[in-house]
């Protein structure tokens, strides 16, 4: 067997490579800036901190890190891959350097030899391209500049982070999770074709997906005997339950359990969310978490195919959820499960999944959206049936708007409607029949002499206009819909009588039919509509066109437009007009600094910040007094989480509430 000459692959424990005297990095300047942001930072924390309190000789694999020599370089390394993960790892090195250099020399002095040269220690081992290496070396170094041109960086920021959530009491077992690290060095020969490399190291197999990811750290450090355990015993009875749809039923399930939103595009959000829920766990506590994933994958089991259901009426109701696709699972699975326990009886099932769907129903009749409701209800509900029965009629449009968008808005989900009224709980072998044809031919009539071609334009586009609406569709039997297609309404009246459908059956009984007809009978069936659809409850604000302060997108870094994001706030009754993530994140702290300090202190103690009693790195800060400072340097997104944060320590954040613009639509 040959021997590969140009390429060295060595597993290697980061930290030793990286004290080493020899070493010496330096990141080539067609590389990419640093781009890592605090969500990045906060799971690097959280894999070093659960490798810290490992047992035995476990260690963490970070992936693998690509160099090569270069004979103009010198002794250094070019690095080719991993350049964040390196940068990244600095950062927090010189943040635990920072924070004990005062109190623990010897922990310090082995800091210092992953940060700066042996014998120089103003030569940071990492050397970032010219355009950013001042700023590195400011921040690794600790070198205060006061110069008014200093520019805002990630490299300030995420330092700032790990300076926030470190203090000196955790800095040893810091480092220990430091040293459990390890990686493979890859150091390419004179011979290698470097970006062939890179290419195949990051570009071939197929990324993993949510649920799979979920799987491989839910396995991930049980002997083999426990693994097939949990495998066969719970993993494979959720995939079965769940079949293709395992993604989406984990997603909906952590929506239920935390009551936020979890993303679906890009960073793994539900794999995020699931580690944080779900840290790393003893066996035996696992198991009783698998247990509940099982029963709530095979509620949702049924949800997908509700012919599975225990009874009929559940089995209706959930079909009938159906018609809006899936959005409303979350609270479905919980209402569903809790009944399924015993915890809830047959009427507060139904009524629970009634008003799913007049919620659903009503917001797509008058035309809003449907998004980014259902976790702020499973989060109402988990506070009580008075709680859940206000938010869902605060986002259930009344009757008024209702009222107002049929009598000239296309009828949403028509088969749905027109069957519920109709009392024909599975109308199949039924077809949507419109009453005034859709494409009229000239002979057409509505009753009485005149025909279509005589009709006026303005006659004409009014029909059209009304062409969709509930008064103008009926239910009828296929075969007498096709004995009618097109044909003039008097000719209709004779397949009407016919129909078992009552509300059909009536249709034959009326002269002729127009506009006027259309108008009448929308009004009649609208009311029985109402009473089938119902709202909750009345109360006094309607706010479809406000989010919930915990509902609000979390977006990375400052994307174009960040600062005209909000139309404004409305916080508890007050109308902010606060346009950006940064100057809420600034109005709320301060505002609860003065009114509720001491959650704002549980929150900051928990947190490990942002509000310090100095100023202790370079950045942005605001004084809230005398002995007290808010750091505002966090990318917008740990801004927002902050916000949410500390509103929910202090008990309000159900009153606080943000208006999107219209440029955050398109962000």
């Amino acid at each position: 067997m040959s021997t590969a000459t140009n390429i060295d692959a060595t597993a290697v424990n980061t930290i030793e490579w990286l004290s080493s005297p020899d070493t010496s990095i330096v990141i080539p300047v067609y590389q990419r800036q640093y781009r890592w942001d605090i969500g990045g930072c906060e799971q690097l924390l959280a894999d070093v901190r659960s490798v810290a309190g490992a047992t035995g000789s476990e260690m963490h694999f970070i992936g693998s890190i690509l160099a090569s020599h270069d004979d103009t370089a010198g002794d250094d390394l070019i690095l080719i891959d991993g350049q964040q993960r390196i940068t990244t790892l600095m950062l927090l090195v010189a943040a635990l350097h920072h924070t004990i250099r005062e109190t623990d020399s010897e922990l310090a002095s082995e800091l210092a030899a992953v940060l700066t040269r042996a014998g120089d220690p103003g030569q940071t081992k990492l050397r970032p391209h010219e355009a950013w290496a001042e700023l590195y070396r400011d921040v690794v170094l600790d070198q205060q500049r006061e110069s008014s041109d200093a520019r805002e960086s990630r490299f300030a920021d995420n330092y700032a982070f790990f300076r926030s959530q470190v203090g000196p009491d955790e800095a040893p077992a810091i480092w220990q999770g430091l040293r459990r690290l390890e990686h493979v060095a890859i150091t390419l020969g004179g011979g290698a074709n470097a970006q062939q490399i890179f290419a195949s190291l990051n570009s071939t197999g197929e990324p993993l997906r949510d649920h799979e990811l979920i799987h491989n750290y839910v396995l991930m450090g049980l002997s083999h005997t426990e693994q097939t355990e949990i495998e066969e015993e719970f993993w494979l009875p959720i995939e079965e339950a769940t079949g293709n749809a395992i993604g989406s039923f984990w997603r909906h399930y952590l929506v239920m359990l935390t009551g936020r939103e979890v993303a679906v595009a890009g960073e793994h959000g539900v794999y995020s969310a699931f580690r944080e829920r779900f840290p790393r766990i003893d066996v035996d506590t696992l198991r009783a978490h698998a247990r509940e994933w099982r029963s709530f994958a095979e509620v949702y089991g049924m949800l997908l195919d509700p012919s599975t259901a225990e009874t009929a009426v559940v089995s209706t109701h959930v079909r009938y959820l159906n018609t809006f696709g899936r959005a409303a699972y979350p609270l479905a699975l919980r209402a569903v499960h809790d009944h399924r326990t015993g915890i809830i009886g047959d009427d507060d099932l139904v009524e629970t999944l009634e008003q799913l769907q007049s919620l659903l129903l009503r917001r797509t009749i008058v035309g809003v959206g449907n998004e980014r409701l259902i976790a702020r209800l499973c989060r109402a509900r988990a506070q009580g049936r008075d709680s859940f029965v206000h938010a869902i009629s605060r986002i259930t449009p009344s009757d008024e708007r209702v009222r107002v968008s049929l009598k000239f808005r296309d009828l949403p989900h028509a088969a749905y409607v027109l069957g519920r009224l109709a009392g024909a709980e599975t109308p199949s072998g039924l077809d949507v029949e419109h009453i005034f044809p859709l494409a009229p031919g000239d002979a057409w009539t509505g009753g009485g002499e005149r025909t279509w071609r005589d009709y006026t334009d303005d006659e004409q586009n009014s029909h059209r206009a009304l062409a969709q609406t509930l008064g103008n569709l009926a239910l009828l039997e296929e075969p007498l819909a096709e004995s009618v297609i097109d044909v003039s309404f008097p000719q209709k009246r004779g397949a009407y009588a016919q129909s078992a459908i009552p509300d059909t059956r009536d249709l034959a009984a009326l002269p002729e039919w127009g506009t006027a007809a259309i108008a009448a009978r929308t009004a009649a069936l609208t009311e029985r509509m109402l009473e089938i659809w119902r709202r909750p409850a009345r109360v006094a604000i309607d706010d479809d066109g406000l989010t919930p302060i915990l509902d609000a997108v979390r977006r990375r870094g400052w994307p174009r437009g960040w600062d005209r994001e909000f139309d404004y706030t409305e916080y508890r009754g007050e109308h902010w007009e606060v346009h950006d993530v940064k100057y809420l994140f600034h109005r709320v702290f301060s505002r609860l600094w003065a009114d509720s300090r001491e959650s704002v202190e549980r929150f900051n103690e928990k947190r490990g910040g942002p509000i310090y009693p100095r100023r202790s790195w370079n950045g942005q800060w605001d004084q809230l007094d005398d002995e007290h400072h808010l750091y505002m340097g966090w990318d917008s997104r740990y801004m927002l989480a902050a916000v949410q944060g500390v509103l929910e320590e202090a008990g309000i954040a159900h009153e606080v509430f943000v208006k999107y613009s219209y440029i955050a639509a398109a962000m």
